[in-house]
């Protein structure tokens, strides 16, 4: 018997949904997006205990917002704690895997050199450095032996990002959507199409509170906000390191000298504070190399997040400036040796 068009048509319409959506769903992780909430200490973190995979790359949340594993509170003995706080640059965002981040990295370094560790990852992306304040205040050092803050150049002079966006842009969800299909064209296609149409959609990745105060004023103000972070962590007798991470344009097509960038390496030698400057480790390559290490203008690829744990290990360890990680568990040999052994 002929099936009439007005039921087979709709039909065919209905089955290819139903299979466009599990594909969505089973294929890419779509609609099951990584989920964030509004804080009054941090303006926004990722919700807690989430364990997903999302277009193919693992994404792991722990008890404590932070992208890392579960931990217990008290710092395993037998185990280094680094606690890392930092923005979308060290988080690595949906784009990498949870292992290929630049905490994991150095965790596997770190283990690699007989030193079982914890490196703890509190970030989320446009966190500026009054976020990382409000973290610390919030849940504390987590007893770590060290603290490694990830300043980029941007951060310098970002404002303090709030809850504003939160639940209202398809970057930062409160709850997942009804459909993996809505979450495909919320998430990324609606917004490939919009900016070819000429529409201008908010950027999800910069979620900061609207600029109040001029780019002087906001950086003596986020100077305030370290200079308070570093009398938290070190009323704690916690050695405090700074990460360093530049924009692509501030090394290619050759390298300059980032506006405030001198003013804060002031404070931090007035301060005593080790810097793992990346910008100056990575002006010694070659330009066809460093392109590598950039995905876009700011952040990272698996490459550039290998040469970031690198140049934390050399500094720390092999250069023994945390002594926790200088001690005779470290393999023989030379520094240049290790360096060597250890850059995979």
């Amino acid at each position: 018997m002929k099936i009439p068009a007005k039921y087979w048509i709709p039909g065919s319409v209905l089955a290819v949904f139903v299979g466009m959506e599990v594909i969505l769903r089973v294929g890419f992780g779509l609609g099951n997006p990584v989920l964030v909430q509004a804080d009054s200490f941090t303006g926004y973190r990722f919700q807690p205990n989430q364990n997903l995979f999302r277009l193919g790359k693992k994404v792991q949340y722990n008890q404590y917002s932070q992208r890392s594993e579960p931990i217990t509170l008290k710092k395993p003995p037998e185990k280094l704690r680094i606690l890392m706080t930092g923005d979308s640059v060290l988080n690595g965002g949906n784009p990498t895997d949870q292992s290929r981040t630049i905490t994991e990295l150095f965790k596997a370094k770190l283990s690699a050199s007989g030193h079982p560790a914890e490196v703890l990852n509190a970030s989320a992306g446009s966190w500026g450095i009054g976020n990382a304040l409000g973290y610390l205040r919030e849940f504390g050092t987590f007893n770590a032996d060290a603290v490694i803050l990830q300043i980029g150049i941007h951060d310098l002079t970002q404002p303090t990002s709030t809850s504003t966006i939160v639940g209202h842009h398809p970057a930062f969800p409160t709850h997942p959507p009804l459909l993996a299909t809505q979450d495909a064209w919320n998430r990324y296609i609606w917004p490939q199409v919009a900016g070819k149409l000429g529409y201008s959609l908010p950027n999800g990745d910069f979620a900061s509170s609207p600029r109040s105060l001029s780019p002087d004023q906001q950086f003596k103000q986020n100077m305030q906000h370290f200079k308070e972070i570093i009398t938290l962590v070190r009323s704690k007798n916690i050695p405090v390191f700074v990460l360093f991470t530049p924009n692509r344009d501030d090394l290619l097509p050759k390298t300059n000298v980032p506006k405030y960038k001198p003013e804060f390496f002031r404070l931090l030698k007035f301060l005593q504070i080790p810097v793992i400057d990346t910008q100056t480790n990575w002006s010694t390559l070659s330009p066809a190399t460093v392109a590598t290490y950039f995905r876009d203008d700011v952040h990272l690829t698996v490459q550039g997040n290998q040469a970031v744990a690198q140049n934390l290990f050399g500094l720390l360890c092999l250069k023994r400036q945390l002594k926790a990680c200088a001690s005779s568990q470290l393999p023989s040999g030379s520094p240049s040796t290790l360096n060597q052994k250890l850059r995979s």
